[in-house]
C-alpha cells in the first residue's frame, strides 16, 4: 500500500540536520533525496538551543537556533553549517566532498564573546588561579572560525540502517586539525501518525594538532591562564549518542526536536580546561517547507 504525502515528507524530514550556533560537532550529511531534474527541495527554521558553551564545559548557554537544509536534484546539498554534493548513484551508498565551518572559540566559548582580559600577566598567582577556576578559558587564544574540506561515505545496512563516515581537515588557527568520525543511525522509526524518531551513535577521533589547539595549555597560555600546561596527543575524542524526534504538522510545517549526549574520551577528556567530561545538547525548532 502507498505511503501518504505526510509520511512521504517524513521520510525525507527524518535527516534534517540543525545548524547549532556555536557547536563543533561534526557536519552530517542528509540523505539522499531523489528529485525531478532541476528541482530542489528546502526546509528553513528557528528554534532554540541549549548547550554547553564549549567541548567540555560545566556552564551552559541557551541560544536562538537557525534551521536550514537544502537539496538540489544534481545532488548538491546545504545542511546547517555544511555543504557538499552526492555523487554516488547506487542506492546503498553516498558519497562525495564536504564542506563545514568550524566556529570560533572565545573567552566565552563557542561563538560568544566576553570582554578581553587585557593585562592579564600583571595579576597575581593567586588571581589568575582563580580565573581559572571560574572560567578555563580566561586568558586562552582565541581560536578562530575555520573552513574544513573533506569527505564522507555512508553505507546502507538496511533500507532503514546506516553506517556513517566523515574526514575533515583544516580546524584550528594553523588549520592544521583533522578529525574524522564513524558512525551508525536508525532512521525514521515511525511511533505513531505524523511521528518519526531516528537514533544515532558515533566517535570522533582528531589529530594532536586539533586535541592539542582545543585542550591543550602552552606555556604563555599557562602564565595568562592560569591553566596548567597540558600537551596532549590525537586519538579518540569523544564519543555520542542521539535522538531525533520529527513531528509533521502539515505536509510544509515541523516541530523538530533532538537530544544528544557527549563524553570525551582519551587525551581530551583529561585537559585542564575540561570542567566535565560528560555532556548533553538538546535543541527544538520550527521548519517550514518551501
Amino acid at each position: 500500500m502507498p505511503n501518504s504525502p505526510i509520511v512521504e515528507d517524513m521520510k525525507k524530514l527524518f535527516a534534517l540536520v540543525l545548524a547549532v550556533s556555536g557547536s563543533a560537532a561534526s557536519a552530517q550529511t542528509p540523505t539522499t533525496n531523489p528529485m525531478p531534474d532541476g528541482s530542489r527541495d528546502m526546509y528553513a527554521g528557528l528554534g532554540i538551543v541549549s548547550a554547553p558553551r564549549y567541548d567540555g564545559a560545566d556552564r551552559r548557554k541557551v541560544s536562538a537556533l537557525p534551521v536550514l537544509q537544502v537539496q538540489w536534484s544534481n545532488g548538491v546539498f546545504v545542511s546547517g553549517m555544511s555543504a557538499g554534493m552526492h555523487l554516488s548513484g547506487s542506492p546503498t551508498a553516498e558519497y562525495g566532498p564536504l564542506l563545514a565551518i568550524h566556529p570560533r572559540r572565545s573567552e566565552s566559548g563557542f561563538g560568544g564573546r566576553i570582554g578581553d582580559v587585557q593585562g592579564a600577566t600583571l595579576l597575581p598567582t593567586s588571581v589568575r588561579e582563580t580565573m581559572s577556576r571560574t572560567n578555563r578559558l580566561a586568558g586562552m587564544d582565541e581560536i578562530k572560525a575555520r573552513p574544513e574540506l573533506g569527505g564522507f561515505f555512508n553505507y546502507y545496512v538496511t533500507p532503514e540502517w546506516r553506517l556513517t563516515s566523515s574526514l575533515l581537515a583544516g580546524a584550528g588557527n594553523d588549520r592544521h586539525g583533522v578529525r574524522a568520525e564513524v558512525g551508525i543511525q536508525r532512521l525514521a522509526l515511525q511511533l505513531a501518525p505524523h511521528h518519526t524518531v531516528s537514533v544515532s551513535a558515533a566517535m570522533q577521533f582528531a589529530n594532536r594538532a586539533y586535541v592539542h589547539e582545543y585542550f591543550g595549555v602552552n606555556p604563555g597560555q599557562a602564565f595568562v591562564s592560569g591553566n596548567p600546561e597540558y600537551r596532549p596527543g590525537g586519538g579518540l575524542k569523544d564519543v555520542r549518542i542521539g535522538a531525533r524526534w520529527n513531528w509533521v504538522l502539515t505536509p510544509s510545517w515541523m516541530l523538530t526536536s533532538s537530544v544528544q549526549a557527549t563524553r570525551l574520551a582519551g587525551d581530551a577528556r583529561l585537559s585542564p580546561l575540561v570542567e566535565r567530561p560528560n555532556n548533553v545538547t538538546v535543541s527544538t525548532a520550527f521548519a517550514y517547507r518551501f
